[in-house]
């Protein structure tokens, strides 16, 4: 049975663990004899051109007579500035996240019977098959939310009566309904996840038609359904930032990949969750969060730059932290002057810090963010680093009341109406399945016969 402890298998595990390491190590000279483009990226950091896209565009450098630009960072969604659009439903004081997935799936921005038809739609997919969360959620409970969210988007496979690629119209419906149902399995598998690992009283409420999502989620997730507009207002609008980021982030770029294969829906975007649970990619927001405790810990006085640039320096050193020598929050494969998401988060962060009286606590952040540049500039980095969208996200989560456990499962909730549109224009372009070449570096040997050995 697993877990069961067997002194026989650890012994041979603990043995060999050093031979399986060595056995698929590969020396770095080879990824530039090969010319290998290790991360799927260019010398320059441009990434390797891989496909086509009408969907979102990220910009944060352009070429001028080959040389490489660094530029304030900005992104579309569908030809529309993030900031217009986010400007556009906030003047109107809507929430934006709906119209938003329509955006992204649709290619333009809806009509108010559309938008309408489109929520309604939406709150009716919401509802969880029968006996959904007992049998898929509260029977296997999880101490991780996002494994959960992926275990449970491939459940739902067994639950479709006609789940594998059948046109477009049925493509649609799928689409719909994980991004209605993801918000409603986070909140329950959250809820078992505080039930029997936390040992607190399970809570499991019903979505309410008329609320956005991002109201049904905070409906969802507190005990006694509350919320202000304030909150759901700014919850919407992190939600829109990370809706959709172009196809060359690792999870978009895997559910591409999958579905390139021509598999099906629900396989395509668990395997997408699987991608953003990592801490280089949607899980580097708990990386961050952990990492401001360790400085919030050792750094006494938090509005004392001196003193947070000498802590940066252990960590940059590998002497504190988690010894990695990264600046969790800081940094981006694309962008180089700013991330425009994080530089809407930081407005969003003073606001509410100073509403919670948290301003030290934000000067903190902004100080790393002022520092980490600067200190990098000093060992010879040449490149530009500008804070990314994780630096303050977790921030803001937590001045909403929204706990650690849920940082990443939210980046999911909101990524799965990109993924869905990536998804589609994957599968009904005629694309062929993705398989490109590894180079194989290993010595021919002949087989030894097994008394030989």
């Amino acid at each position: 049975m697993y877990g069961t402890i067997n002194p026989i298998n650890d012994s041979f595990v603990e043995s060999k663990a050093q031979q399986l390491l060595e056995s698929n190590k590969i020396n770095k000279k080879y990824f530039e004899k090969y010319d290998v483009k290790r991360g799927l990226r260019n010398a320059d950091g441009t990434g390797v051109l891989a496909g086509i896209t009408h969907i979102c565009n990220v910009n944060g450098y352009y070429f001028q007579d080959n040389e490489k630009i660094p530029t304030e960072g900005n992104y579309t969604y569908r030809g529309i500035d993030v900031k217009k659009l986010i400007e556009g439903f906030t003047s109107e004081d809507r929430f934006g996240y709906e119209e938003t997935a329509y955006l992204l799936l649709f290619g333009n921005l809806p009509t108010d019977a559309e938008l309408k038809q489109f929520n309604d739609i939406l709150a009716d997919y919401r509802n969880l098959p029968l006996r959904f969360t007992e049998d898929m959620i509260l029977s296997a409970p999880s101490n991780s939310v996002m494994n959960k969210l992926e275990r449970s988007i491939l459940a739902l496979y067994s639950y479709d009566p006609d789940p594998e690629p059948n046109g477009i119209g049925k493509e649609l419906q799928q689409a719909l309904q994980l991004i209605a149902r993801c918000p409603v399995i986070v909140a329950h598998a959250y809820a078992a996840k505080r039930h029997y690992f936390d040992r607190t009283s399970l809570y499991l409420h019903i979505p309410q038609p008329e609320l956005s999502l991002a109201e049904n989620f905070l409906y969802s997730i507190r005990p006694d359904n509350q919320f202000t507009k304030e909150e759901a207002r700014i919850l919407d609008l992190c939600m829109v930032l990370h809706a959709e980021h172009g196809g060359g982030n690792n999870s978009a770029f895997t559910c591409r990949v999958i579905s390139s294969a021509n598999t099906d829906i629900y396989s395509a975007t668990a395997a997408a969750v699987g991608s953003l649970k990592g801490n280089r990619h949607g899980g580097a927001n708990l990386k961050v969060n952990e990492m401001y405790d360790c400085i919030k810990a050792n750094v006494n006085d938090w509005n004392d730059d001196d003193e947070i640039r000498n802590f940066l320096i252990k960590i940059l050193n590998k002497e504190a932290g988690d010894k990695s020598g990264l600046v969790y929050g800081m940094g981006h494969a694309i962008y180089t002057l700013s991330d425009p998401r994080a530089v809407i988060l930081k407005e969003v962060a003073k606001t509410l810090a100073v509403k919670n009286g948290l301003e030290a606590e934000y000067h903190l952040f902004e100080a790393v963010e002022k520092l980490t540049p600067q200190l990098f500039a000093e060992r010879g980095r040449e490149k530009p680093i500008c804070a990314n969208v994780d630096m303050y996200s977790g921030f803001v989560y937590r001045m909403l009341g929204i706990p650690q456990e849920l940082f990443t499962p939210l980046f999911a909730i909101s990524r799965m109406a990109g993924w869905c549109a990536h998804r589609i224009e994957e599968v009904y372009n005629p694309n062929k399945i993705i398989r490109p070449a590894y180079k194989a570096i290993n010595q021919k040997h002949n087989f030894v016969p097994l008394a030989e050995r």
